[in-house]
């Protein structure tokens, strides 16, 4: 199945995870979301054929946009002449060189493939943005806004919440892609907190990865490997599903690791 868009037609790869949103109601909401002011630092991962740069092109005179695809990247370069473009794997740019000035905001139609790597990324570069607007599969956006005690909480969740407020903000139909995908779609914001958090970052990821290694046992029977247990400070017998983020950047901070290449 080929998009077309006036003289350009493009046939979506399957590689690079490209849906083209089709309802330009939907790429509003979005663009209004990010609250978007002129003279925001402002970046878009993957404009594809444009309808959210559009959106965003209406509230500023100027943004950046990292595009993978070198024909979507003529045709962006093309139809909007304003965007500074970068023609590259958001994965490899550096956040931090562009936000010079401002932190950044950053929209975007994600790729599911690449959804938690993305997400990483803005985690690991959390420092140079102020927030995001992205639309994501929706049972991964259910994921990251997860409550505890709830099935859809886990590492994702615990590791975002950690460090981001997380809004769960709309559900986006699969009709109004093209192609069509297999799944509904959600639009989530996070809002990035910065500097200091009070805690190791890298611990507190091994941590959670590993209290939640499998989720039906306790958080004993889990960190034990890898971590000295002192049943008088926490209460191991607990599974990682029941904690709170709180809960887990306290076990996070007094944790032993029985070996420093364990962490």
């Amino acid at each position: 199945m080929k998009v077309s868009y006036k003289q350009t037609e493009v046939q979506p790869k399957k590689r690079l995870g490209q849906n083209f949103l089709l309802d330009a109601n939907i790429v509003e909401k979005i663009a209004d979301a990010a609250n978007l002011h002129d003279g925001d630092a402002v970046v878009e991962i993957g404009p594809g054929f444009g309808a959210l740069t559009r959106a965003i092109s209406k509230r500023l005179s100027s943004f950046t946009a990292v595009e993978l695809d070198k024909g979507l990247a003529a045709f962006i370069r093309a139809e909007f002449p304003t965007v500074s473009l970068i023609e590259q794997d958001f994965l490899t740019v550096s956040l931090m060189q562009l936000a010079q000035k401002n932190k950044l905001k950053v929209l975007g139609n994600i790729p599911y493939a690449i959804t938690s790597p993305i997400l990483f990324k803005l985690i690991d570069e959390r420092d140079a943005v102020s927030s995001a607007v992205l639309m994501m599969q929706e049972e991964v956006a259910k994921r990251l806004s997860a409550a505890p005690r709830t099935k859809e909480y886990g590492i994702l969740a615990v590791q975002l919440q950690a460090v981001a407020k997380v809004e769960y903000l709309f559900r986006v139909s699969k009709h109004v892609f093209k192609p069509k995908p297999d799944v509904d779609s959600a639009v989530v914001r996070l809002t990035l907190h910065s500097g200091d958090l009070g805690f190791d970052v890298a611990k507190f990821r091994t941590v959670v990865r590993t209290a939640f290694q499998m989720r039906r046992k306790t958080l004993e029977n889990n960190l034990k490997a890898r971590f000295y247990i002192d049943h008088s400070v926490f209460n191991f017998k607990r599974r990682a599903e029941e904690l709170s983020i709180a809960e887990f950047i306290r076990l996070s901070s007094f944790l032993a690791p029985k070996s420093e290449l364990s962490v």
